[in-house]
């Protein structure tokens, strides 16, 4: 599967004030790094992978069609997918990748 060129427009329009944002095709998705460290992404397994502070991640799994990202059989903490439900409008998606958004600035640049 493809990742959703919509969503990764509706990303674009919420993170084009954004400096330091580059776009890379990654995992079969779409991924958009701040500073170099991957924020957010438009997966390619539908919906949204996000990186967030590795902190939250227990009360983000908590949210509405959030999960845990997987890899390799192992949940990775500070990383989740929201699958595509969760991410349509800009209301759900906008907090998502602000979140993602504000974690990445907070690493440093690559």
């Amino acid at each position: 599967m493809a990742y959703d060129e919509d969503l990764a427009n509706r990303i674009r329009e919420l993170i084009a004030d954004t400096s330091g944002v580059t776009e890379k095709k990654m995992f079969g998705g779409l991924v958009f790094l701040v500073g170099g460290n991957m924020a957010v992404a438009a997966s390619g397994q539908g919906g949204l992978m996000v990186r967030v502070d590795p902190g939250e991640t227990d009360a983000l799994l908590r949210k509405p069609n959030a999960r845990p990202f997987e890899m390799r059989g192992r949940a990775m903490d500070g990383w989740l997918r929201v699958e595509a439900e969760g991410v349509r409008t800009k209301r759900q998606l906008e907090p998502w990748v602000k979140r993602a958004v504000a974690f990445a600035k907070t690493l440093p640049p690559k």
